[in-house]
């Protein structure tokens, strides 16, 4: 700001003056929209956090109304001859597998070669060929063994070239969803190639016929068995079962059984409690967040320190009334929410008593799971009942508040457009002042000058007077 040469005349209209006049007028007109922006943009912040408590309720809820939660499955395995895996909605049961033989993979092996990189053919027949130009030269014609294993064969070429490594590599690359093939150094200068079968069980016998024979000699040809391929050996709940796999996957619907060890293991399929309990911690610590957020927000009080910054808002107290009768306006022809162990206190919060909500979890799981997520209710006298779900219920009534476009989302653009409306108010208002006291202090600079002037000519004719008095005197 440049320095101001207003009352430089008079000493009377200075720009101090200006000040304290405009800080009036601001007091008045500029201070009052101030603080109406401060309180719509602090109910902004708050209005944040309840829409976000409000989204974490009804996240909880969604996890609740699924059906998905009730159809989830845990095993206890005891002993370490198995262990098992259950898919959701698999049976819930109890069962005992006895390992008596676990299945195996065949194995073979060729005789000793002296590195691996030993060759392993003769050369075959020689052909000559001539080329474009008339140039001659001897060509070998390539040879052929077969590897056989369950009767499926795989032909793998060779020539005079291929060394025990190249053949293991073209076994691999022709057959390797069959057969594991490794070359091993037994002992220094003797290394054997290892055959194995990719799958357990019997009947994987292996071998390797020479089509060309032009094989070096049998070391390829007269494999040694190492191991045979067996099918497993069990026995479920004392009936014999054989299988050709380690893994089981058709035993059990829903069940995928992987035998360890030779051995006896209970195997116990259950529901997943466990996960059932966390979703309804959760979903109570959810609801308590939410109505302690909006306790606070709807306060009644005549002490303003302490009066939510809600508490005349009707739009949040009627979504705070709604949730606390969320346990009042459900589907009541099967029985309460209290019923199944929840509860409100006396202060409005909710509680939850485990013992009586694993109690129905125990007795009867199914009418439990239809009683908050849907589905058809059993009653103690075998009719039953449609429901449409508690949680479903409770989900419909939050979104009404929660969803794009509904409720939260029309009361927090209220909200906007009130700040917009009052900021576009301050500029306007503060446009006013500042163009009045441009005005003014123009008046105050034409006023000073006259009262400099008469000051002037004042001082002017005292000067004459006290001259003229003085002369008289004289």
């Amino acid at each position: 700001m440049g320095i101001s040469s207003l009352g430089v005349g008079s000493s009377i209209l200075t720009q101090d003056v200006v000040d304290q006049l405009r800080k009036v007028d601001e007091k008045a007109h500029i201070d009052p929209i101030t603080l109406n922006i401060a309180n719509e943009k602090d109910k902004k912040a708050e209005l944040d956090v309840i829409d976000a408590s409000m989204d974490n309720l009804t996240d909880s809820i969604n996890e609740m109304k699924s059906h998905s939660l009730f159809i989830d499955r845990t095993t206890e395995v005891s002993g370490t001859a198995v262990s098992v895996v259950a898919l959701v909605n698999t049976d819930v049961q109890d069962f005992t597998l006895t390992v008596d033989k676990l299945a195996t993979k065949q194995i073979q092996e060729s005789g000793i070669f002296s590195s691996a990189d030993a060759l392993i053919a003769n050369k075959g027949e020689v052909t000559e060929e001539t080329d474009d130009e008339g140039n001659s030269s001897e060509v070998e014609t390539p040879s052929s063994l077969t590897v056989s294993i369950s009767g499926e064969d795989f032909d793998i070429a060779y020539d005079s070239t291929t060394t025990l490594k190249d053949l293991k590599k073209s076994i691999n690359n022709i057959a390797g969803e069959k057969f594991d093939v490794t070359i091993a150094q037994i002992n220094d200068g003797e290394f054997t190639l290892f055959l194995s079968s990719v799958e357990t069980g019997k009947n994987q016998e292996i071998t390797i016929t020479d089509n060309s024979g032009n094989l070096k000699d049998d070391r390829l040809t007269s494999l040694k068995e190492l191991q045979a391929g067996e099918n497993s050996k069990f026995t479920f709940n004392g009936k014999d079962v054989e299988r050709k796999s380690n893994n089981i996957k058709d035993l059990i619907s829903g069940l995928s059984i992987t035998l360890e060890e030779t051995g006896t293991s209970v195997v116990s399929v259950t529901q997943n409690k466990d996960e059932i309990m966390k979703r309804v911690d959760s979903f109570v610590s959810k609801y308590n967040s939410t109505m302690n957020e909006l306790n606070k927000a709807t306060k009644s009080s005549v002490d303003s320190t302490e009066k939510g910054i809600f508490s005349a808002e009707s739009t949040i107290k009627n979504m705070k009334k709604s949730i606390a009768n969320l346990f009042n306006n459900t589907d009541k022809s099967a029985g309460t929410l209290m019923d199944f162990g929840f509860d409100i206190d006396k202060d409005g919060f909710l509680t939850i008593d485990k013992t009586v909500f694993e109690q129905n979890l125990y007795d009867n799981p199914k009418n439990l799971e239809v009683f908050i997520a849907g589905g058809k209710f059993t009653k103690d006298d075998n009719s039953s009942v449609k429901l449409k779900g508690a949680f479903v219920e409770m989900s419909s009534t939050i979104e009404s508040y929660t969803r794009l476009g509904r409720t939260l989302d029309t009361f927090q653009d209220s909200i906007d457009t009130k700040i917009k409306s009052l900021e576009d108010e301050k500029v306007s208002a503060t446009e006013s002042l500042n163009s009045k006291y441009e005005i003014m202090k123009k008046r105050f600079i034409a006023y000073d000058a006259m009262i400099s002037k008469f000051n002037s000519t004042s001082s002017m004719f005292k000067e004459m007077i006290d001259a003229q008095n003085s002369a008289s005197k004289n």
